[in-house]
């Protein structure tokens, strides 16, 4: 048995930290949180200094019995969770829960997975910091709190199975006021003014604009009217040397922020890449606010500019943290090995190391340096002066490495830029020839909506929430169902232009595409209902400042600054006041909204948020004759919704011809639009709206339908089929569906090509169940129906011994090889996932 045994958070890490100490030491992971709060109401005590009572769920009581005998026989034990509150806690937990002594435990941190870090953290152990511990606590009780006293006013006063929470509520009410905001936004149109000139020389031509815009098209036409016959000279010319500085390396919300407009990955995923990036070895601890990088680093980083690029390229910088709670001790994320340009690993961990390696890097490199030039151009009929912009790059600096990208707004890609990349040689006094000037109509815009990258950052600069709380936030309100990240197809709009061109000005009515959004946050109508309830009743929990003010305290008692029971004390009466008072007091919330009234039956037509969901209501609840209703479309909101488009919701369904004796109608269900043929129902394409489906459109629709089910091959002796799906065309075999590239021939696919696809598909399947066999702990039992493999909540049938052809002894069990495992779980992943599909199948069905 090992002298030492040291327990780290993941096996992934565990297995990379083993690589590195000798045979004295036993690593193994807790895999996370060992234990956590009861879940029924007394596991806080909140009349005795909110006393709480943790419990060991049993999917982890195996990993505590094992961790517990290994301590046992251990001379010492190594708690090395992460360096963070969370990290401590876990710390905290197992020093309880293991039974450890003080005088053979040691907590170890280290923000590096190296073997220089992990043997300098043994060198310098210390003992659990209960400040952290304490911060944490505050946190978790506070949370639970506000969680599991608010969460019964909403089931009471809005809809049934709602939940609240203190960071996450706040998040919600940003995206719903600036959707609002958006919505009640009336754009503004005036006149911008670009003008080509040409120097006479060749092709030498460039674009100047007038920096004031015309409100009114008159003085717009006016200016090009004066223009017809004007002389443009070169008033005044400057040229001035310019520098561009580079960005400082990742904190937690910069990487997230960086790698959703860079790479398009959701915050979520962003920071589980990053997590297997750290485990491995090969960056520092992603969840940081610090922008500081150690001496090591700088060192390093200094040393491999130097070699990939020269001298001239480095510049050493030491970058301050602006954030008042963050941790100056702590790193900025970083390479591990700044000479790791590249790393192994798949597709998208190779594309996070690369940003952050670039990052890290750029931040210690020269600033990049330019000439910029500004011409202002005199016209002979007009006081005004169009303005010329170019410039030049002199020295590319740390641009050589990496540009910062920036949040893209809506309609952007509308911008007209009249800046040049470089103008041509010009002279004060020169005369210009105009080729043409266009006098070109455009629109305010109105606040952009949030990405999950610009809300982080809003969250970030309003002090809301910390690294390790940004993820989870953004995540939990899209799977409470308040907020919907998606795609919106924008609307076509009219526009304005006149051109002058050769003494002659004409007009012109153009069109184009605005408000196009991609990868935005959309409030739902419930989570406006719920945002709007908490406003009203619990100002506190939704209050910008409030929020801030409690991560304030919760860093203070990090630091020991404010005892965390103190804090609660003063939070939890007045809150528990209010949840007691709204409880009493507060009238049901649905977010009702009278429309008009109903031209053909004469009675009140409402939306608002039901039972089932947003629908439109015609009639009143007290009225002899029963309200008439119709749910909204799922492009349709309650805030939105006008009279018109709700009255046309109770056209829905209609029937319309029979096709191939079968009754054919369209209607909108559960699931949105669709078209019913017999038995079958097939939902619309997205944005085609149910009420223009015609006889002709309804055949197309069954069609295509009836062909996509159609078998295109076989595989194993079963159908083949092909279709396309919101995440693009896919082949379904067993009740698997796997997604074809666009490098293959949709329409074309061989069958060795389909054959290539499924057992792809089988492969990756059975490697994941193989990751999660290998990760958590295995059992081979004897079971009621005979012998199976279990992992986790995944359970596989062993079947019979291929050696004897009969059914496997406890003795022949124990004996079974990992590769017999893999064999069986390739097999058995086809059946697994048509099993799954049954299953569901029969529950929908019960329902």
């Amino acid at each position: 048995m090992a002298k030492n045994l040291l327990i780290v958070e993941s096996p992934a890490k565990a297995k990379t930290i083993e690589g590195y100490l000798g045979k004295d030491f036993l690593v193994k992971s807790s895999y996370g949180h060992i234990r956590d709060l009861r879940k029924d109401d007394g596991a806080i005590e909140v009349d005795n200094n909110f006393k709480q009572h943790y419990e060991i769920p049993s999917d982890k009581k195996q990993v505590v019995a094992e961790l517990k005998k290994l301590a046992k026989d251990a001379e010492t034990v190594w708690l090395a969770s992460d360096e963070d509150r969370e990290g401590e806690a876990i710390a905290w937990h197992l020093f309880e829960s293991l039974s450890l002594k003080e005088d053979k435990t040691k907590r170890i941190v280290f923000h590096e997975i190296t073997k220089p870090a992990i043997t300098k953290a043994i060198e310098n152990p210390r003992n659990i910091d209960y400040n952290l511990v304490n911060a944490q606590q505050a946190r978790r009780v506070l949370d639970r709190l506000v969680g599991f006293e608010l969460s019964p006013v909403l089931w009471k006063k809005v809809k049934p199975s709602l939940s609240a929470g203190r960071v996450q509520s706040v998040a919600v009410r940003l995206i719903v006021e600036r959707e609002r905001e958006i919505n009640l936004f009336n754009a503004e149109s005036a006149y911008k003014i670009i003008a080509i000139f040409s120097t006479g020389k060749g092709k030498e031509l460039f674009k100047a604009e007038l920096p004031q815009r015309y409100a009114e098209q008159k003085e717009a036409e006016k200016f090009l009217e004066d223009c017809k016959a004007a002389l443009f000279n070169i008033n005044n010319l400057e040229v001035r040397p310019t520098k561009r500085s580079p960005a400082p390396p990742f904190t937690t919300s910069t990487l997230q922020q960086e790698a959703g407009r860079k790479l398009g990955f959701s915050v979520s995923r962003t920071m589980s890449i990053a997590q297997k990036l750290y485990e491995t070895g090969k960056i520092t601890y992603m969840r940081t606010d610090s922008v500081n990088l150690s001496e090591t680093a700088l060192n390093a980083s200094e040393k491999e500019i130097n070699n990939a690029f020269g001298s001239k390229y480095h510049h050493r910088r030491v970058f301050k943290t602006k954030s008042a709670g963050a941790q100056e001790a702590h790193e900025a994320i970083r390479p591990t090995h700044f000479e790791w340009h590249t790393i192994e690993g798949d597709a998208s961990e190779k594309r996070l190391y690369d940003l952050i390696w670039k990052r890290a890097i750029a931040s210690q490199m020269s600033e990049a340096q330019f000439e910029k030039t500004t011409a202002k151009i005199g016209i002979s009929t007009r006081k005004e002066e169009l303005v010329a912009n170019g410039e030049v790059l002199k020295f590319d600096g740390f641009l050589k490495v990496y540009l910062e990208s920036e949040d893209e707004e809506s309609d952007s890609h509308l911008d007209d830029k009249a800046d040049n990349g470089i103008l041509p040689p010009l002279q004060i006094g020169q005369e210009l020839t105009l080729n043409e000037m266009t006098a070109m109509e455009r629109f305010t815009r109105p606040a952009p909506r949030y990405s999950e990258a610009s809300l982080v950052k809003k969250l970030e600069e309003l002090g809301i929430g910390r690294p390790s709380t940004y993820a989870p936030t953004i995540s939990t309100i899209q799977n409470r169902g308040y907020v919907v990240k998606e795609d919106r197809e924008g609307r076509t709009r009219n526009y304005k232009t006149f051109t002058l061109r050769s003494g002659e000005i004409k007009s012109a009515t153009k069109s184009e595409v605005t408000g196009t959004e991609k990868g935005k946050l959309f409030p739902t109508d419930i989570g406006a209902v719920v945002n709007d309830f908490l406003v009203e009743h619990f100002k506190g929990i939704v209050d910008f400042n409030f929020t801030a003010t409690v991560e304030k305290q919760f860093d203070e008692i990090a630091n020991g600054l404010k005892d965390w029971t103190d804090m609660l004390k003063k939070f939890y009466q007045p809150f528990h006041s209010e949840v007691e008072d709204t409880l009493k007091n507060a009238d049901r919330a649905t977010g009702e909204r009278l429309l008009g009234i109903d031209p053909e039956s004469g009675k009140n037509v409402y939306t608002k948020v039901g039972k089932f969901g947003p629908m439109v209501q015609i009639g009143e609840l007290d009225e002899e004759d029963k309200p008439k209703y119709a749910s909204l479309l799922k492009s349709q909101s309650v805030e939105t919704i006008t009279l018109d488009d709700a009255l046309s919701l109770f056209q829905l369904p209609f029937q319309l011809n029979d096709y191939q004796g079968k009754e054919v109608s369209v209607g909108i269900g559960r699931f949105g639009p669709y078209v019913k043929w017999g038995d079958t129902f097939i939902s619309l394409p997205k944005n085609e709206e149910p009420l223009s489906v015609t006889d002709e459109r309804a055949i197309e629709i069954i069609n295509e339908k009836i062909n996509t089910d159609a078998p295109v091959a076989e595989f194993q002796g079963h159908p083949v089929s092909k279709g396309k799906g919101r995440f693009g065309p896919f082949l379904k075999w067993k009740d698997l569906f796997i997604n074809v590239p666009v490098r293959y021939n949709f329409d074309n696919l061989s069958q060795s090509e389909i054959n290539e696809l499924i057992s792809n598909k089988i492969e990756k399947e059975a490697n994941r169940y193989i990751q999660q066999w290998e990760t958590e702990k295995i059992a081979i039992e004897n079971g009621r129906w005979g012998p199976f493999i279990r992992f986790g909540k995944q359970m596989l049938k062993l079947g019979k011994n291929p050696a004897t052809g009969q059914k496997y002894t406890t003795e022949e069990l124990a004996n079974v090889s990992l590769d017999e495992v893999k064999k069986l779980i390739v097999e058995q992943v086809p059946d697994a996932f048509e099993k799954k599909a049954k299953k569901t199948t029969k529950k929908t069905t019960k329902k």
